[in-house]
């Protein structure tokens, strides 16, 4: 935690008016005379100094009044007495403290008002300091504002006729304690735009503000600010604010920055809420625990991507595993913090919070909730109750299949194999057997991966390229080879059990060569011609033989026979003799259609006599060396390893197993679509982590080292906020049997949002606030995602309680506190700077004007695309990083190393931890951008296309709609006599210049230099 000291902070009357009176001095010391001594004396004065300077410590009373080598450095009381006020100001040569420089005189000022105070003995505050280690007074740190309960006022009573709502009262009583005025209300154009920007992000259309203007109705203002929130837009403006609080991205972070493509369903979830409405203890609820609460709700699901929105190491050594995964921890215990209680937990990780009421130990038992919650992907399934009813059946329906293998299993398959292998000895005695080649290296150009199964095949997984070339090299101990044999063979992990890896199951295998080379490294290497293909099956037009004809672009498929085995055999042009063993070397292409590569492969050679067929089964070489052992020789698992291998070739089984697979391809689909989720007892999205993926038990940590545990962590939460006498109890859920969730998740959301014992009452504070801040660009607690000690108290604190009161009252809904907000008088002010007013109040705390503020990122761009006509309105699913695209900016891939540039000189956010307010910077390379970027001039020409003089009608009729479009006014005589003058000098300047468009080109420069107004970009 970067700590900020307020200096010169005054203790308002509002603080006081929550503070009891026995306890003014100390939030005095608290707030005011404690930062000073941590930032400008403890490193020297203090018993965890490294050297004490001049035997003085300053962080208890005993050491004041001690003092040190030149004896006691305070007199209570009397600061001209007092060394220590001598030594702050510099008085004495001697005795200059701090050594390096003066203190700032508003902090000298403090210290010696403390001394007047009588120098308050700390011990007897919220916070104590003892020999350096402080000690937490929970009863009260309650008495803080932040952590008191909820306090129900009647709006203050006035004669103006100026107030329309609860809201007004409370600010026009503050302003008329300064003699101020409130500002006259904006003019129906910029109030129409401005609360179209306030609640779905873009501008209104010329329709929308004309009919606005003309509506004479006195609840006109309403109907427009009930059709805004019913807008889905709503939804897509305001969920931008939270993502930026949940930290939200598609990728890890970290210097990989591995995508993850799933992960935009956490952001669908939160735009779907705040269209519903969701009741805000619902949405707060189901991102901590909805697989808990609500384990068949889809959004319920995704809203557990709040947890997973963090960045995640992907390259973890076993030795930084368990640091790695406390660091993951402290990140969900800090974001859940700062956003949700607006409580700065995460610096209580190495030591007690320096400020707030918040021991190491309730920071390690929060952390704790999270011990074996891990990232994961899950289906999200659209009719889940219907896919369960239709499984079910289907289930009941399947078993007889797999129970007739089963029985077919106990009482024919011995006997069949004991029956095969007699027939295998008498058969070898006449005509050798294919033999399954044993993989020893298996490479891909484009990346896929490769793994070895039970029966010598090789599935293939990861990477699946448009095109691709195997090169895989195998083992074979036959003294003679005179063909090969290459089969695709089905697999259930691949589309309808492939045997390619196309989206219909397809391959084509356009090329096939081989390379036969010493087994031990010994001698030269030969690439014998393949001769005399046949094929189990060949497509039409895809013949066997175009995998052997030279040309990359031709070779064999098999549509539509999916889900089967397929097999090849070629013959060598001369018999290959391999005394001493061989390596045959595979190089199979797959160059004709994109993706057409094969999922399951296996290779086999004999030295059967030519003409070689298909039908013989091969057998691996493993298997051949068995079978070769006397019956009664075979130990247990050479038995059971042939009794494996033979269920794969038996005929009779295997027909069974045809039937059980046909009757497979019946089963139900889900329609689910993957998401990344946060849960417990799934299985962990897993990249390069060289160990566990989470520990069952986390422990309190010492300066949070993982190497100095001090016990283990149950589960508990915040000290300050929890009145209940069972503690953390009150709030505990036992899981069900069977569960595979710990409910410790569930059980912190109803902590959290309990409003009499728990920490509801703060909860509902901080989101009131942060819905304020973002129609008044301050909120009434300027941090608003710190509510401790060390924020600014709340200008209007009963205000503040007020619509705490009222968020709750209407069963958590944010809708109607928003309404009642923007339907306001202090909402609806205008803009107007009156200077004999900002000298009141330069700051406009007290809201007697609006403010004008700068457009965030997403809103510059969306209104350059509304305006343009350009503005695709389509919602939801996965976003991309093509800066080309025309949705709304909310559908950007947001990929950690990868920013969208256009964003991010707009003070979009990195995403790497959760941000509560955005910068908002004015600086030249964004009006550079606006005139130079391609893309936006692109739109400038769209926005042109709108504006072109119909039949009959003048330019000036251009400027007027451009206005109306981009401004929702219309302009004065003297921009349209300026903005004509313009165009008519771009005309001329393009005509000189010989371009036949240069009546487009100047209509367009008009329409850019529009862009890149401070109008366009700014809300009055």
């Amino acid at each position: 935690m970067k700590f900020t000291v307020f200096l010169g902070m005054i203790v308002s009357a509002s603080l006081a008016a929550t503070v009891r009176a026995d306890d003014a001095d100390t939030a005095f010391f608290e707030g005011k005379v404690r930062p000073i001594l941590v930032q400008r004396c403890y490193s020297c004065h203090s018993a965890d100094a490294k050297k004490v300077r001049g035997g003085l410590l300053l962080d208890s009373k005993d050491g004041w009044e001690k003092g040190g080598d030149t004896g006691p450095s305070i007199v209570p009381g009397n600061v001209e007495e007092s060394l220590l006020a001598q030594a702050i100001r510099y008085d004495r040569d001697e005795l200059r403290m701090p050594p390096k420089g003066k203190l700032p005189e508003a902090e000298i000022a403090v210290l010696n008002d403390w001394i007047k105070r009588g120098a308050i003995d700390p011990r007897k505050g919220r916070v104590a300091a003892k020999a350096g280690k402080r000690v937490i007074d929970i009863d009260r740190a309650r008495t803080h504002w932040a952590f008191q309960p909820l306090r129900a006022s009647t709006a203050p009573q006035t004669d103006s006729t100026w107030t329309k709502s609860p809201i007004d009262a409370y600010i026009l009583a503050r302003l008329l304690e300064k003699k101020l005025t409130p500002n006259p209300p904006a003019n129906r154009r910029a109030l129409i735009r401005r609360v179209s920007f306030d609640l779905v992000g873009l501008p209104p259309s010329p329709e929308e503000v004309e009919a606005f203007v003309a509506d004479r109705d006195p609840n006109a203002f309403e109907k427009v600010v009930d059709r805004l929130i019913a807008d889905p837009g709503y939804g897509e403006r305001w969920a931008r604010h939270w993502l930026d609080l949940a930290r939200f991205a598609e990728s890890h972070g970290y210097e990989h920055d591995y995508d993850r493509p799933t992960a935009y369903h956490y952001r669908d979830f939160v735009v779907e809420a705040f269209n519903r409405d969701l009741p805000y203890d619902v949405f707060v609820k189901w991102q901590l625990a909805g697989d808990e609460l609500a384990p068949d709700d889809n959004l319920a699901l995704a809203a557990t991507g709040f947890l997973a929105a963090g960045v995640h190491s992907t390259q973890i050594t076993a030795n930084q595993v368990e640091k790695e995964r406390y660091d993951e921890l402290d990140d969900i215990v800090q974001t859940i913090g700062t956003s949700l209680l607006g409580l700065t937990i995460g610096c209580a990780r190495c030591h007690d919070h320096k400020y707030d009421p918040i021991p190491t130990n309730d920071y390690y038992r929060i952390l704790s909730t999270f011990a074996t919650t891990v990232r994961g992907e899950v289906d999200l399934i659209p009719d889940r109750a219907g896919y369960a009813k239709a499984l079910a059946k289907y289930e009941r329906e399947h078993a007889p299949y797999v129970d007739a293998i089963t029985r077919f299993d106990r009482e024919s398959t011995p006997a069949r194999l004991q029956a095969w292998e007699k027939a295998l000895a008498a058969r070898a005695k006449t005509k050798p057997e294919w033999v399954v080649l044993e993989p020893i290296k298996s490479e891909s150009k484009a990346g896929a991966t490769f793994k070895t199964l039970e029966d010598g095949s090789i599935r293939v997984s990861g990477e699946n390229a448009d095109f691709d070339t195997y090169t895989i090299s195998l083992a074979c101990e036959l003294p003679e080879i005179t063909a090969i044999k290459i089969e695709a063979m089905k697999d259930e992990g691949l589309v309808q059990g492939g045997p390619g890896r196309a989206p219909n199951g397809n391959f084509d295998l356009t090329d096939l060569s081989l390379t036969i080379g010493p087994r031990y490294g010994i001698g030269a290497s030969t690439k014998p011609s393949l001769i005399n293909p046949k094929a189990t099956f060949e497509q039409k037009g895809l013949p066997i033989s175009a995998a052997i004809d030279g040309d990359k672009k031709t070779g064999w498929a098999v549509d539509p026979q999916f889900g089967r085995d397929h097999a090849a055999v070629f013959e060598l042009v001369a018999d290959a003799r391999t005394d001493s063993g061989a390596t045959l070397t595979f190089t199979v292409d797959f160059q004709g259609n994109a993706r057409h590569n094969i999922g399951r492969l296996r290779f086999s050679a004999t030295s059967a006599p030519r003409p070689v067929g298909l039908k013989d089964d091969g057998i691996p070489q493993e298997i051949a060396k068995v079978l070769a052992i006397d019956t009664e020789k075979r130990t247990n698992e050479q038995k059971e390893k042939i009794l494996v291998w033979y269920k794969t070739i038996d005929p009779e089984r295997r027909a069974l197993e045809r039937a059980r697979d046909d009757h497979a391809k019946t089963a139900p689909k889900s329609n689910g679509v993957k998401a990344l989720i946060c849960s417990e007892g799934i299985d962990p999205l897993r990249l390069h982590t060289q160990g566990a993926d989470f520990f069952e038990k986390t422990y309190f940590l010492r300066r949070g080292d993982p190497n100095q545990k001090a016990g283990e962590a149950t589960q508990g939460f915040l000290q300050v906020l929890m009145t209940s006498p069972e503690k953390e109890k009150h709030w505990k859920l036992t899981p069900p049997s069977g569960a595979r969730v710990s409910f410790r998740r569930a059980s912190l959301a109803n902590w959290m949002t309990d409003v009499d014992q728990g920490a509801g009452a703060l909860l509902a504070r901080v989101i009131v606030n942060r819905l304020w801040k973002q129609h008044f660009g301050r909120g009434l607690v300027a941090t608003s995602s710190d509510f401790g000690f060390q924020s600014e108290p709340p200008t209007h604190p009963d205000l503040l309680d007020r619509l705490a009161l009222e968020l709750v009252r209407n069963g958590w809904r944010l809708k109607p506190i928003q309404r009642l907000i923007v339907t306001s008088a202090t909402y609806q002010e205008s803009s107007f700077d009156d200077p004999a007013k900002a000298k009141i109040d330069p700051d406009d705390h007290l809201l007697w004007r609006h403010r004008r503020v700068r457009l965030e990122a997403e809103s510059i761009r969306d209104s350059l695309l509304a305006v343009s006509g350009k503005l695709d309105r389509r919602m939801f699913g996965p976003g991309t990083l093509d800066e080309h695209q025309t949705r709304r900016s909310l559908y950007f891939t947001v990929k950690r190393s990868k920013l969208i540039p256009f964003m991010t000189q707009f003070d979009a956010p990195d995403a790497l931890q959760g941000l509560s307010e955005r910068s908002s910077t004015t600086v030249a390379p964004q009006a550079l951008l606006l005139l130079n970027n391609p893309i936006v001039r692109e739109w400038a020409e769209a926005f042109a296309q709108r504006i072109v003089p119909k039949e009959g009608r003048t330019l000036e009729s251009s400027v007027r709609e451009a206005y109306r479009l981009a401004f929702a006014r219309e302009p004065s005589a003297e921009e349209s006599a300026d903005d004509l003058a313009f165009l008519k000098r771009q005309l001329e300047s393009y005509r000189r210049d010989g371009k036949n468009d240069g009546f487009a080109q100047a209509l367009t420069d008009f329409c850019q230099s529009i862009f890149c107004s401070n109008e366009f970009l700014t809300i009055d």
